[in-house]
């Protein structure tokens, strides 16, 4: 199942770019798959990522997890401004 989403950070972009790549093991276990990210051009706080994942419930699942909230907390990403968008396949 491939998931659009976008949010704000606090940290900046760079910031969020480096946890984001440094919890690749994290993803790993889980069968998560990065298809992209980036952010936007005039507003560099406003990131998007598309991932593939097995199904809804493991990303629900991890996103409760303790250790993925304090890596997102770490990295600036605003929660409330969070958005994901599911891709019909």
């Amino acid at each position: 199942m491939v998931i659009i989403g976008n949010f704000k950070v606090s940290k900046g972009y760079e910031t969020w770019k480096q946890a984001f790549l440094d919890n690749h093991e994290m993803r790993e276990k889980h069968g998560i798959k990065v298809l992209a990210f980036g952010k936007n051009e005039t507003d560099s706080d406003h990131v998007y990522t598309v991932i593939d994942v097995p199904s809804l419930e493991i990303m629900q699942n991890l996103m409760k997890e303790p250790e993925m909230i304090k890596l997102r907390e770490n990295a600036g990403v605003i929660a409330e401004t969070q958005e994901m968008v599911r891709i019909n396949e």
